[in-house]
């Protein structure tokens, strides 16, 4: 098994809405899937209140030998300026998982629809992808240190092939993602980041983890498409 596959770096509980497995039983299934890492992950908002609690409840794990234990949470990105929905956090979250849940527009975020509407009417994908690049790099110069979860995933809801961002795009995504010590994650539910992406990654020396994106514990550490993009790069991590 290649090392990377050994984590499972975004495994979501009960906490998220729309999770089915509480964090025991991601440990459980983690330590059953012979992982030696994961991190437990949970969506929030700026309303979200329930951030201490999940502390608690992290610190109460018990944890198998040979096993450990992550925290984080994930937050989706509001505008062009790399704002984040997220509330104040306390010690005990090591980990912010950026997402890119909606488009983060000048104005906020906006849904696929809207954005397939816009560019009906005339936005050019070149200025889409501009200003979808541009609010990953600014979220990452505004939040070092953290995950970049599932990125690109929006790119299909828009009708945009992750092809389209381009070398130029990808390899200045790359390059803000090492400066900024930003990890990337290889993501199982929707298959990407893809190759030309995960390549300019690893030109930059860009950290990548690989993820589940799990909301069932029989899904943690369970990677067929993850495989088939590290893969695609290549010698093995």
């Amino acid at each position: 098994m290649l090392e990377i596959l050994r984590g499972d770096h975004h495994v979501h509980s009960t906490f998220s809405d729309d999770a089915v497995s509480t964090p025991e039983e991601n440990v459980a299934a983690a330590h059953t899937a012979g992982l030696r890492e994961v991190r437990l992950v949970d969506h929030v908002r700026r309303s979200t209140t329930w951030v201490p609690d999940y502390v608690r409840a992290m610190r109460a794990l018990a944890v198998p030998d040979g096993l450990k234990v992550r925290t984080g949470v994930e937050a989706k990105i509001l505008d062009r300026d790399g704002t984040l929905d997220i509330p104040p956090l306390p010690d005990g979250v090591e980990r912010i998982l950026i997402a890119d849940h909606q488009f983060p527009a000048a104005e906020g975020p906006l849904g696929p629809t809207e954005v397939r509407r816009r560019i009906d009417a005339g936005w050019s994908i070149a200025d889409v992808l501009d200003d979808y690049v541009g609010a990953l790099i600014a979220v990452m110069q505004r939040h070092p240190g953290n995950q970049l979860a599932h990125c690109f995933s929006l790119l299909p809801k828009l009708g945009i092939e992750e092809s389209a961002v381009g070398e130029e795009r990808l390899t200045a995504w790359a390059d803000a993602a090492r400066a900024t010590g930003t990890i990337v994650e290889v993501n199982e539910k929707w298959a990407c980041p893809a190759p030309a992406a995960l390549a300019a990654a690893r030109r930059a020396g860009v950290e990548l983890a690989a993820a589940t994106d799990s909301h069932t514990a029989g899904d943690v550490g369970r990677y067929a498409r993850v495989r088939d993009l590290l893969d695609a790069l290549g010698d093995p991590l």
